[in-house]
């Protein structure tokens, strides 16, 4: 055995089992003359309920888990490019979406005999939330090794997590650092200016003037270029949120779908399980009139079986006579 295969063992057993197993597996490794695994194994901690119910979730539903940490991702890259309605509805969606896979892991747990309490329902939703909010926190959630929940304050800010916190840093505009004319140019105006110094008045001045002309006309040409390629820039940041916006649409509907279908088959079972308990009580209740039927039969029967024993023993008295 080795560590990844004793981890995934320990963390996908009810939290009870969890420490007497651990010793189990440390002692073997000991035995087997291995002290590092042991100690390696030593250290694994073990979760508390919310996290037990996340990685049984991750286990049973890893796909689902891995759209929650694209979405967030989508989410993240889009949140900067969407109006504030676009956002609120999203967010909506978003919170839908959590609360779908907490249910589903109060269900995993309830199957394991272990009903989850609403402080720990609480605190897997913020573990949910967390995964979309932070990339490590998502990564994290999908290792279904989580020993405590995670939680989340803000989106990109602060993420904290089990034995980790990540503060990312403020996110600013950066602007390239204006080059500095070079000296060789600087000296070469200078040379001109002492150069010019004999020409006449009317020549300097039609020179300035052409200078002035051909400056003007560089920093137009300049400004527009910088415009054009501005222009272009906003055109393709415009057209990816688009294509963002239209994606995370598209995963939003597809999950609500995954979700909504869900729910028609919990429905359906819990319609089914309710006939099932009407009939049982039906079916208990004949048994107890079949019951009751078959007592009053057994007791005229009997009493007809005394009623022709003394007819045959009279018959048999009057014939002997």
């Amino acid at each position: 055995m080795d560590l990844e295969q004793v981890a995934d063992e320990l963390y996908e057993v009810p939290p009870e089992q969890f420490i007497a197993l651990r010793k189990q597996r440390q002692d073997e490794a000991k035995a087997d003359g291995d002290k590092a695994l042991a100690k390696e194994i030593g250290g694994l901690g073990k979760p508390s309920a919310a996290a037990w119910a996340c990685n049984l979730l991750v286990r049973a539903h890893r796909d689902e888990i891995v759209d929650l940490v694209e979405l967030g991702r989508l989410l993240r890259e889009a949140q900067e490019n969407l109006a504030g309605d676009q956002l609120r509805a999203l967010d909506v969606q978003r919170r839908q979406l959590v609360s779908a896979l907490a249910r589903q892991a109060r269900g995993l747990a309830a199957e394991q005999g272990h009903p989850v309490s609403t402080a720990v329902a609480t605190q897997v939703e913020e573990t949910l939330r967390a995964a979309m909010a932070d990339p490590e926190a998502g990564q994290a959630l999908l290792t279904g090794r989580l020993t405590s929940p995670m939680s989340y304050s803000g989106l990109g800010t602060t993420v904290s997590r089990p034995d980790l916190r990540l503060v990312h840093p403020p996110r600013g505009p950066t602007r390239p650092a204006k080059a500095a004319a070079p000296r060789a140019k600087a000296a070469g105006k200078k040379a001109a200016g002492e150069s010019a110094a004999g020409e006449s008045a009317a020549d300097r001045r039609a020179r300035e003037q052409e200078e002035r002309r051909r400056a003007g006309e560089e920093k137009r040409r300049r400004e527009l270029a910088e415009a054009r390629a501005a222009a272009d820039q906003a055109t393709a940041a415009a057209t990816e949120a688009a294509e963002v916006l239209d994606e995370v649409r598209q995963r939003v509907d597809e999950l609500g779908a995954r979700r909504a279908e869900l729910q028609e088959r919990v429905e359906a079972l819990a319609d089914q399980l309710a006939d099932a308990e009407r009939e049982a009580a039906d079916a208990a209740a004949a048994l107890k009139r079949e019951e009751r039927r078959r007592a009053a039969a057994e007791r005229e029967a009997a009493d007809a079986a005394e009623v022709r024993d003394r007819a045959v023993a009279r018959l048999d008295a009057l014939a002997e006579g």
